[in-house]
This record gives C-alpha cells, structure tokens and sequence, in this order.
C-alpha cells in the first residue's frame, strides 16, 4: 500500500474516505476493554497494566453500549497527589473517581490537562476528520459513537498508521503486543 502513496494527492484523497472504507475501526464495541462506574478505579489502573492499553471508557451500569468518561494512564497522578482522592483510592468507584478528578482539575484551572473526557468520532467520519479530531485534543485514542452515544469501536493511531503500512510480524518485537486483539484479517 505504502507504494502506491505518491504525493500530495493521494493522501488527501485517502482522508476523504469514510471510517468503514479503510477498515476501522478494528476494535468494535463488544472487544473494548471497559470498567463500569460502580466498579473499584483500582481495577481500571489493574486492567490497563494487565491488558497493556493506555486508557479505557468508563460504562454506566444498565445503560447499554454507554461511557459516561474515559481513565487512562496518566490518570493514576490523581491517586498520587490529590488528597480527597488519594485518602479513599481504595475504594473510590471509577464514577466517583472521575467526579473527584473533574472537581480538582477545576479547582487547578490549567495545570492538569482534561484527561478523562471521552473523545467520540462519528461513523460516518473522515480519515480528514478523525487525524484532525487526534491532533487537536492531543490524544491518541478516539472511541467512535453511533448519534446515541453508544460506543461502536475503537481508534488508535497505531490503527491507522496500520492501515498504510505492512509491519512484518515480530517487527516492533513484543512492544505493542496486548495492546488491542488482532483482527482475524492481519497481515502482521
């Protein structure tokens, strides 16, 4: 595919076609790694080291296919520094964690970036759209949403880089492994 990447011109050609015309998003609903609100935020931090992912929606119980925010990684400096949230970071719930987080980010206007926002994407958006949607948040990790709000899938970055390269199998060694199921089409 690489090869047949001559200029300008396809590039922007390639960012017009629709999510589902490149193949992603790779990892649909029912393969996202989740917690639910009610459940400790301790397990969020345990399934991401687990899992080796970066980041994972927080679901609302009995509400279907619905996040209600997004923990990741860098999210763990909460249970570090914040003190009404560090003093009960044993069983605080991903619900209330988020709550605390959004609360003390407030009250530190600036310092702290928005980490637990769930970033969504469309269906019908563009490869344009989506890499334009990744630089402007500073993410890399867009969850993509039917109008609803109910979680469809899951985009990295890794995800589309893939989508214009062939990684040989063992190439990155085991860096990436874990980090999302492979799709049974791979070629890597």
């Amino acid at each position: 595919m690489l090869a047949g990447c001559v200029g300008l011109q396809w590039f922007e050609s390639w960012g017009t076609k629709k999510l589902s015309q490149v193949g992603l998003p790779m990892v649909t609903h029912n393969h996202i790694i989740k917690v639910y609100e009610d459940e400790p935020v301790l397990q969020a931090f345990k399934l991401m080291r687990k899992k080796r992912i970066g980041g994972l929606p927080v679901m609302k119980r009995g509400g279907g296919s619905r996040a209600i925010g997004n923990i990741s990684l860098q999210d763990v400096q909460f249970l570090l520094t914040a003190p009404e949230i560090y003093h009960d970071y044993r069983s605080i719930t991903a619900k209330d964690f988020l709550t605390a987080v959004r609360s003390y980010i407030e009250k530190h206007e600036g310092t702290f970036p928005m980490s637990d926002e769930l970033i969504t994407c469309n269906t019908d958006c563009t490869i344009k759209e989506l890499i334009q949607l990744l630089d402007h948040e500073k993410i890399h990790r867009v969850y993509v949403a039917d109008n609803d709000g109910n979680l469809k899938g899951l985009i990295t970055l890794r995800d589309i880089i893939s989508r214009l390269v062939h990684e040989p199998r063992g190439y990155f060694g085991d860096f990436f492994d874990g980090v999302l199921p492979m799709p049974p089409n791979s070629r890597v």
